[in-house]
Parts: structure tokens; C-alpha cells; sequence
């Protein structure tokens, strides 16, 4: 049985091993809000995962570490059972998606694990964790529905209500449930009044589909590049817990995570993966009615692939008004790039780059199609810069 004595237990286990997280104060990320970060993302091995996994192998028994683990996950369970295990000096194997980014993979096999890639997505990793510990007598250690694992990322419930007395709200984000599971029980049982809220991609939303339909689904498919919380069917055990402690479930869509990630960059200096800033895209994006509240958001997880980093910053960009492609229909004649230019520079905004094409055979042989690429301020900015063009006589094609 899930107890605070058990999670009290899993906090003086984890002394040493995992860190008390900093709870940052984020009151300028948006208006009217008090918010709090609670930094996940800076937890050893870049993620919560390491809680529940080091206390769930702590608590085997001396045959059970004789015989080794076995996990699944799409990386950051997978660094947590890895890392968990090499303490414990037990042999580790973990089943990863072959889609799981390169350097999640390639940190798992250096914190000691086995490392099986499994083609599809994390159901399919979990089916095949299953054969081999059937065939070889590991213990598995699941990534969410498991008690001692939803015990040890309720250390996190401690440590929030530790650090900050007056809150409103805990916001934390879903996959299968094990974190929010253990964060809502341990905070609903010291402090009932404090609202809890979950957050889904919603490309993966297994967990509110349950909720709302008050019965476990398994989901066809899952996408979305929060791969953290890319999961069909959430545990019997976290269902319930969800069901039981938390306030209400939501979804944020692919862009609202991507503006997230570009937000606690630029201004609190922090790198989120996909899975830990889908907290602080519910807020952001006014899923949650959090004005005037103090609000704490985990940030569960900082590993991101830098290779899709990139990709994601540009999403946000474009999401929030920052960057855009604007395509002009010009006179090829003369001057026309100057016009352009002089415009766009008169109301702000920064040109980053020009492609021009003149063979498009829709057009007539006297014109040209000019792509300007430009930094802006928001929406708004490009509204207005759009308005300029078109009263200096040029024609916009298309906004992009």
C-alpha cells in the first residue's frame, strides 16, 4: 500500500543520491501569476526518474540483486535504472524504443545498462522487458506503476511543500501517472486544499481519455515529441490515484510545448525536454485558471536532444509571433528590394533572409516572388508590418 510513512522512507533512502531540487520563483513568465518551478530538469540524471527507481531497487531483496533489473523506458527511466542500478552493483537491462533520441540511449549504456532498442514506441519496449524478465528471472522495474517507484517521485510532494508555504496549486505533467501519482497523494493527504493538476500532450493523451471515460483506454497511436510521456495506457495503479487525488486532467498541443521550451530558455535560463515543460505550457497557454494563485509547476525532465532542439525553438518562435516568412509578389524591376527593406526595417522588424524566384510559371514573365524571412515581436508586429507592405503599394502572397 502507497503510505506517507513509505514516501517519508523513500526521502531518507534518497538522501545522497538524488537532490532537493531548487523551487525557483517565475513570477515574470506570466502576469497576474505567481508561478514556481520546481527544477526536475537539473535532477541527477537530468530527470525525477532517478526517485523511483533507485528507491524501488533499493528495497529488492539480496536474490533479487543477485539476479540483475530489467526496465523499459523512452530514456529518462531508463538513465534512472541504469544509475540505480551501478549504486546498488546489480546488473541492469533496459528495452528502449528504437525511435528514443540518440543521447538518452547513449547515456543509459554509459551509467552501466544493457541497452535493447525495440522497434516502436514505449508499449512495444515494455512487451519485450516482459519476455526477457519472464526468461531470465529479473526483477522489472516499471516506469510508473509500480508503489515504490509512485513513492519515490512523491519525495517531490515533500520537498514543494518544504520550500513553499502558501500554495495554490501543483501542476505536473502525465505519462502513465507515476510522478503525478506520487506528488498528489503525498500532497493531498498534509494538504487537501492545494488544487493538483495533470497535463498530457495531446498527441498522447491516454490518461485523460481514461479519466474522462472513467475507464482505462489503450490509445491506437501516440505523437508527439515529448517522448518522456509518449504512452498508450496509463498503470491500473496511477489510474487510480489519478481518478482519486487529482483536480483535473488537460492536454497541450505541439506548438504550446514548443513555446514553453523557447519561454524557460530565454527566460529562466533553463532546457526542458518536451515531457517537462508540458506544466508550464498549461499555464501558459491558460488550459489551467491559475490567475492570481501561487502555482508550482515540475519541470520533470532537461534531456533533450540537441539535434531536435533546434527544431523545437523554431516551432516556438513561429507559434509565439516571433519569426516568419513573408511572400511578396513584386514588379521584377529595379529598387523593388529596397522598398521591401526599407519598410520592414522602418517598422522593426529584423530581415534574416531573402530568397527570390522569378520561374514560377503561374506568374506573369514581368514578375517575381520575393520570401522574406524576418524576426519579429509578435503577432501583432506582423500584422503591422504586413499593413505597411500593402500600403506601399505591394502585394503579400502569404504569411507562413
Amino acid at each position: 500500500m502507497l503510505t506517507l510513512d513509505k514516501i517519508y522512507h523513500a526521502a531518507y533512502v534518497l538522501k545522497g543520491v538524488s537532490r532537493i531540487t531548487d523551487l525557483l520563483s517565475s513570477s515574470s513568465l506570466k502576469t497576474n501569476t505567481h508561478m514556481y518551478l520546481k527544477t526536475e530538469n537539473l535532477q541527477v540524471t537530468g530527470s525525477f526518474k532517478v526517485r523511483g527507481a533507485y528507491y524501488k531497487i533499493s528495497q529488492l531483496t539480496e536474490n533479487q540483486k543477485k539476479a540483475g533489473v530489467i526496465a523499459c523506458s523512452a530514456g529518462n527511466h531508463a538513465q534512472g535504472v541504469a544509475l540505480s542500478a551501478s549504486k546498488n552493483k546489480i546488473k541492469s537491462v533496459v528495452c528502449m524504443p528504437d525511435g528514443a533520441p540518440i543521447s538518452k540511449v547513449e547515456a543509459t549504456k554509459n551509467y552501466g545498462a544493457e541497452v535493447i532498442l525495440v522497434p516502436g514506441v514505449y508499449d512495444d519496449a515494455y512487451n519485450r522487458a516482459i519476455e526477457l524478465q519472464k526468461e531470465n528471472g529479473y526483477t522489472f522495474v516499471h516506469p510508473f506503476d509500480d508503489e515504490d517507484v509512485i513513492c519515490g517521485q512523491g519525495t517531490i510532494g515533500l520537498e514543494i511543500l518544504n520550500q513553499l508555504e502558501d500554495i495554490d496549486a501543483v501542476v505536473v505533467p502525465i505519462g502513465g501517472g507515476g510522478l503525478i501519482s506520487g506528488v498528489a497523494f503525498t500532497i493531498k493527504n498534509l494538504k487537501p486544499n492545494i488544487k493538483v493538476y495533470g497535463v498530457q500532450a495531446e498527441n498522447a493523451p491516454s490518461m485523460y481519455e481514461s479519466i474522462k471515460q472513467k475507464k482505462q483506454i489503450t490509445l491506437d497511436s501516440v505523437s508527439t515529441f515529448a517522448d518522456g510521456i509518449a504512452v498508450k495506457h496509463p498503470g491500473d495503479n496511477t489510474f487510480k490515484y489519478v481518478n482519486k487525488y487529482v483536480d483535473d486532467v488537460v492536454t497541450v498541443s505541439e506548438d504550446e510545448i514548443a513555446m514553453a521550451i523557447l519561454t524557460l530558455m530565454e527566460r529562466q535560463k533553463l532546457i526542458s525536454e518536451g515531457a517537462g515543460a508540458t506544466a508550464v505550457a498549461a499555464v501558459l497557454s491558460n488550459k489551467i485558471n491559475v490567475d492570481g494563485k501561487n502555482v508550482v509547476c515540475v519541470v520533470s525532465g532537461g534531456n533533450i536532444d540537441v539535434n531536435i532542439l533546434s527544431r523545437v525553438l523554431t516551432r516556438g518562435l513561429k507559434s509565439s509571433g516571433r519569426n516568419v516568412n513573408m511572400q511578396i509578389a513584386l514588379e521584377d524591376k529595379p529598387g523593388q528590394l529596397v522598398l521591401v527593406s526599407t519598410i520592414i526595417s522602418k517598422c522593426g522588424g529584423n530581415i534574416i533572409n531573402v530568397r527570390y524566384e522569378r520561374s514560377d510559371l503561374n506568374m506573369p514573365i514581368s514578375s517575381c516572388y520575393l520570401t522574406i524571412g524576418m524576426e519579429t515581436k509578435n503577432f501583432e508586429h506582423i500584422n503591422f508590418i504586413k499593413e505597411k507592405l500593402i500600403e506601399g503599394g505591394l502585394k503579400i502572397v502569404n504569411v507562413i
